[in-house]
């Protein structure tokens, strides 16, 4: 609503001036109307409530009322065998206690949210700036944005000097975004475009604005992420679910043959209180009271193999879930992809670039037109900046340009940033024989600047059939996903007293550098084995369509017969069509958190069990409804870690498929055992039925 109107529209409705701000008065007024900026909590339960909770299975109904009755017949026949019932009470406490320490855990979601707000916000009230708690701050007060701060609240951006804020959190997407405050956006743009809107527990990486609130909350986007977390229920994990179906079963299976022996024993003539007690004892024998512990006891070695694959599981159940798994929801960035920007082609005006000369050219002049530092420590270089900045700078140093070295002979005099008008950043260098003006962006913007072009250090005048070349080759780049910036540059002998725009112009076009964030090592591997093992992997991703096909398509996500849709693509769809049709999809893009939980919710009503992979706290919600949650260790938000139900430390979707691999060898072993106890007790049944039968004694 808010992304869909201009700054002084958004101002008359909130009722405000920008430049006084909110009245004290006024605010008092909303904040009893929308309550206190800060996320609420679900009502806890006490331990003893929790504890209590642990006891409503059938199957442990059972194991308790069995031990109750052994208890009684040691007592009646003065046996003095405790020992049997002492057992199964322990280990149904203990599997109480488990439950209850997992579920304390899991709580700690919402804390883990809580803390990715800033403390205290600078705002405009009663015409003077002052700084104070965010949770004081309430709708239509005008917020202050710098670099390094946590956005307070959501908002509408009113100003911003090249404000680029990071939305991972929200978005799942690492590259930071650029907001304009001039732009008007239809009513159905996704998250990650809406560029004229701010959000809470987002973080402003460079520049400074100004932006009305516009939610607080329970009402931001990361407020609507905690209402889903809270009212979800805790799914029961395929082995829970059999569990309760197998305790159903022997229950009452047990219970019938001793009725039936009961009465045989009463249609013989045995005494009813012998034959009362001969079918109690049968009950007890008959009811496997071992398997709570063999579970639990396969399950904890099946989480310590996997602890040394790279996965660590916070629930037991979960481990064998994933080996159930018939759907991995996967997220594309840092788990199917490095999470890091790498340029994989460089091309000029006749195609790719072969000659090293004619790379180091252009990498040369990239790497000096950005604002990227070189750190060298024990002789080993990492670079810290804007990732696309970042993939330049080191694809130079790889080819023996280093940023650093070049400063020293071509010293920054004057830099004109980058800017969402011009899509063009400037960098002024003085030369042995004058100033080199460099010049990179959107190639389609710096082509219209470009009147030469370079060919192995030498100029040629540029016409129509050369720039159309270029844009061919171009346009062929985004089509496969690549990101691409153009380099440009320009010899002047004196610096012009006043920076204007006309720098820029009459530049002599030197090449495209296209990058992209490429698939891990692996990664194809591991799906094609997924595949092969009757599992399907779905991409599900914050980032355009286009290049998640690109990914998806590399990686063998997405084939000849499958499709992608986006999160407003699904919004158009009726729930019905989009369930029925959820098998076809395999590239799932531009989501919100709400939609990744429906793309959830429609697998599990396809009869799948789904594990989802996810590192932001957008991908929460989805983690908390899926049958196994599957967190990033070392990019993941502490948000995302405590919904799941397993961490991988290496972020690597490769680990996933080997914890798979653990968990169908842990559902085997399961079963073995269920089978051999149900062997055995129908042993002692069988053997005290023919034995009445045939007459013999109790």
């Amino acid at each position: 609503m808010w992304h869909e109107m201009s700054t002084e529209d958004v101002l008359q409705k909130q009722n405000v001036k920008e430049k006084i701000g909110l009245s004290t008065r006024e605010v008092k007024i909303r904040q009893e109307q929308y309550g206190r900026n800060q996320l609420q909590e679900k009502k806890r339960e006490s331990i003893g409530i929790k504890f209590m909770k642990q006891f409503n299975d059938f199957m442990i109904i059972i194991l308790i009322v069995a031990s109750a009755i052994s208890l009684i017949l040691a007592k009646v026949n003065r046996t003095g065998d405790y020992a049997d019932s002492i057992i199964i009470m322990i280990i149904v406490v203990t599997n109480a206690l488990l439950g209850v320490i997992q579920e304390s855990k899991a709580e700690k979601s919402i804390e883990a949210l809580k803390n990715m707000t800033s403390p205290t916000a600078k705002v405009r009230r009663d015409g003077k700036v002052i700084e104070l708690s965010t949770e004081e701050l309430v709708p239509g007060d005008i917020i202050l944005l710098e670099a390094g701060k946590f956005v307070p609240a959501d908002g509408r951006l009113l100003k911003g000097q090249q404000l680029k804020i990071e939305e991972a959190s929200l978005t799942g997407e690492t590259m930071t975004v650029e907001k304009d405050a001039n732009i008007i956006l239809k009513p159905d743009a996704a998250l990650g475009d809406m560029v004229n809107m701010v959000f809470a527990s987002t973080i402003v990486t460079n520049g400074h604005g100004e932006a009305i609130v516009t939610a607080t909350g329970m009402h931001t986007k990361v407020g609507q992420i905690a209402g889903m977390m809270m009212h979800q229920e805790e799914t029961k994990t395929p082995i829970q679910k059999k569990l309760a179906d197998v305790g159903k079963y022997l229950g009452g299976i047990c219970l019938a043959i001793c009725f039936f022996i009961f009465v045989l024993g009463i249609f013989k003539h045995i005494p009813i209180r012998e034959m009362f007690m001969t079918s109690v004892g049968l009950a007890v024998a008959a009811i496997p009271e071992g398997l709570p512990a063999i579970v639990t006891i396969v399950l904890s070695i099946g989480v310590t193999k996997m602890a040394k694959k790279n996965a660590i599981i916070r629930k037991l159940p979960a481990v064998e879930t994933l080996g159930s798994s018939s759907v991995i929801c996967s997220d594309k960035t840092g788990t199917l992809t490095q999470n890091k920007m790498t340029v994989v082609e460089l091309a000029s005006v006749n195609g790719a670039l072969k000659d090293k000369e004619d790379k180091k050219f252009l990498l040369r002049l990239g790497s000096l037109c950005t604002d990227c530092n070189i750190i060298e420590e024990n002789h080993h270089w990492t670079v810290e900046g804007e990732p696309t900045e970042k993939a330049i700078v080191e694809k130079a140093i790889e080819v023996g340009e280093n940023k650093n070295l070049l400063e020293q002979t071509y010293q920054r005099m004057i830099d004109i940033p980058f800017n969402s008008e011009r899509k063009l950043m400037t960098t002024i260098h003085q030369t042995e024989n004058g100033y080199l003006v460099i010049t990179k962006g959107a190639p389609d913007v710096l082509l219209e600047k470009c009147h030469t072009y370079d060919f192995r250090n030498s100029q040629f005048s540029m016409d129509a059939s050369h720039k159309n070349k270029i844009k061919k080759i171009n346009e062929d780049m985004a089509k496969h996903a690549l990101r691409v910036l153009a380099v440009a540059y320009k010899e002047i002998e004196t610096l012009p007293e006043k920076i204007e725009d006309t720098i820029e112009n009459d530049l002599s076009f030197v090449g495209l550098i296209g990058m992209i964030d490429p698939p891990r090592e692996g990664v194809k591997e591991s799906i094609r084995i997924c595949k092969n093992a009757g599992i399907k992997t779905v991409m599900i991703t914050g980032d355009h369509i286009m290049t998640a096909n690109a990914i998806a398509k590399q990686l063998g996500i997405l084939g000849h017969k499958d499709l992608s849709i986006t999160g407003k693509e699904m919004d158009q769809l009726t729930e019905e069509e989009f369930k029925n049709n959820i098998m076809k999809y395999r590239v799932f893009a531009r989501v919100s958190p709400e939609h990744k939980v429906k793309i959830v919710e429609a697998f599990q009503e396809a009869g799948n069990v789904v594990a989802m992979t996810g590192d932001g706290v957008n991908d929460a919600p989805a983690l908390k409804s899926a049958d196994i949650g599957i967190a990033m260790g070392r990019n993941g938000t502490d948000v995302a870690k405590n919904a799941a139900d397993m961490i991988l430390t290496d972020d690597n979707f490769v680990t996933i498929v080997s914890a798979v691999k653990e968990g169908r060898n842990i559902y085997d072993n399961i079963k073995k055992a269920i089978h051999f106890l149900i062997a055995t007790n129908v042993g002692e049944i069988v053997t005290i039925f023919l034995g009445l039968l045939l007459g013999l004694e109790s």
